[in-house]
């Protein structure tokens, strides 16, 4: 039983998996500090004081607590905005480095690739043409 268990949790997906977790929860602290500590201090400087925590409703001597919804609910679009903003710049920078390492073609592949779709062309335009069959009449044929 042990082996089976050593052989489960050695395989990689499974090590990959344990690798994504601790990283997932590490980034999830810097996306958190960030909003906590830069986005929403500018944010509520902006929206005058963007505080939704002591909103509440009295219903019966009981408090509902929808301003804290109304925060995790602000909080999650920031976040989700830093994320998509963070991705954009990150793919951006990688499609920058993948055209400096993609290496430009040189004179004679030009030439050749010029020439592939010259032939290539001449060849569609040689099958689109009719091919003009000459009939003649019995006179003609017999001469």
């Amino acid at each position: 039983m042990w082996a089976d268990f050593k052989a489960f949790a050695l395989k990689g997906n499974v090590l990959d998996l344990a690798v994504a977790v601790v990283v997932g929860s590490a980034f999830g602290k810097i996306v958190t500090s960030l909003v906590e500590n830069i986005i929403t201090p500018l944010a509520s400087v902006l929206g005058s004081g963007v505080d939704f925590t002591n909103l509440t409703y009295t219903v019966r001597n009981v408090d509902v607590l929808y301003g804290e919804f109304l925060q995790s609910v602000f909080d999650f679009a920031v976040i989700s905005v830093s994320i998509f903003i963070f991705i954009r710049l990150v793919g951006k920078v990688r499609r920058e480095e993948d055209s400096k390492k993609t290496p430009k073609p040189d004179e004679k592949e030009k030439l050749l690739s010029e020439i592939h779709d010259l032939l290539k062309n001449g060849n569609q335009q040689k099958a689109k043409k009719k091919m003009v069959v000459n009939v003649g009449t019995r006179k003609d044929r017999e001469e």
